[in-house]
Order: C-alpha cells, then structure tokens, then sequence
C-alpha cells in the first residue's frame, strides 16, 4: 500500500512516515494528521528540544518510540535533518 504524497509509506518490512516537527514548543506531544497547502499529509509533532546538533530529531524520535511502544533503533531519519519536514523510516509495526 503507498499512501498518495508520500506522507505514509509501507511494505512488509518497512513503514515510511512524513512528519511536520515543530521544535521549542511548550510539550513534546504528537497531534495528529494534518494537511499542508500542496496537498501532502504529514503527522504534526512537537518536541521541547532545540533544532540544533540533532536534538530535535533525537526528542522526536524518542517521543515516538514511547508512543508507539517501539524501540529507539526501529527508526531512521531518511530525510530533513535539517528541515522541518521529515521523512521517518519505521522498522516494526506501529500500532494503530
């Protein structure tokens, strides 16, 4: 199954997720789909951290993994470490 504007992405062995990252908000939380104006959906999160030498990246992936209940080394930054659009690879089944 490939989800249209490559926002959601898997096969069997891989998920591939867009994420739009909002870094120094007030809570680390995950809020949900969103759309952006070209179309795409993205997952819209937020980290506390700072986007600088890869904290945000690393507080957003520790945010999912205690959401998802997946270990930190089933995710791969595939694109945007330095933007706020991201491209997530997921190893292991997220739960629904």
């Amino acid at each position: 199954f490939i989800y249209t504007k490559e926002s959601l992405w898997w096969d069997m062995t891989e998920t591939r997720i867009t994420i739009k990252l909002t870094p120094k908000a007030a809570r680390n939380a995950v809020q949900g789909w969103a759309e952006l104006a070209d179309g795409t959906r993205v997952l819209k999160a937020s980290v506390t951290a700072v986007p600088e030498n890869g904290k945000a990246n690393k507080a957003l992936i520790n945010l999912l993994s205690k959401e998802w209940r997946l270990p930190k080394n089933a995710f791969s930054l595939i694109r945007g470490e330095t933007d706020r659009l991201k491209v997530l690879k997921v190893s292991g089944e997220i739960p629904p």
